[in-house]
């Protein structure tokens, strides 16, 4: 359970980190003194991101120090590879809270979409209840919620020291949700 409550505290508070970051720019119309600007959309877009890079990222090094000093959780497996993939998580969850956040026109939207996200990720990712359990239909939903692959790394490399051989799957399509959902962001 430890090391899956990593994963979702960490897309939790990503997703609400930067569901309101273009909201807020929205709402007090200082948007369009960015879209007067020379900057492209992918620059503010980025440049939005970027800081809260870090805050998340030191969010899931805390998150997973407390797993493993708090709880004695150890990592069986490689830490550069859980360290790695957290930062790839960490870039997907931004993302979807980015994508809330530039279509959201105010902020009552902004939370009730975060929730619309989180809600599901909790109960079809396998956190709570194990997939193979799911009815067929309700398991294809949580294939298409990114933290349904991030709980099969974590814990395969926490709990079972597995590779990055094994975890192929998972990491090809955390990469290809967090390319699809950034570029549809920008």
């Amino acid at each position: 359970t430890i090391p899956g409550l990593v994963g979702l505290i960490l897309q939790n508070i990503t997703v609400m980190l930067t569901a309101f970051a273009l909201v807020r720019e929205k709402e007090r119309g200082t948007i369009e003194q960015l879209m007067v600007t020379p900057i492209r959309s992918i620059e503010l877009i980025l440049g939005k991101l970027i800081p809260y890079i870090v805050i998340g990222f030191a969010g899931f090094l805390f998150s997973l120090s407390l797993c493993v000093f708090w709880f004695g959780v150890s990592v069986e497996g490689s830490l550069a590879l859980l360290l790695a993939l957290g930062f790839l998580f960490v870039i997907c969850a931004l993302s979807i809270g980015l994508l809330i956040s530039t279509i959201a026109k105010n902020q009552l939207q902004a939370m009730m979409s975060m929730v619309l996200v989180i809600l599901p990720s909790i109960l079809l990712s396998g956190f709570i209840f194990p997939r193979e359990a799911m009815p067929a239909a309700i398991n294809f939903l949580g294939y298409l919620i990114p933290l349904t692959y991030f709980l099969d790394i974590i814990r395969g490399i926490v709990l079972k020291g597995i590779g990055a051989g094994y975890l192929l799957n998972d990491i090809f399509a955390l990469c290809i949700f967090t390319f699809v959902i950034l570029s549809i962001s920008v």
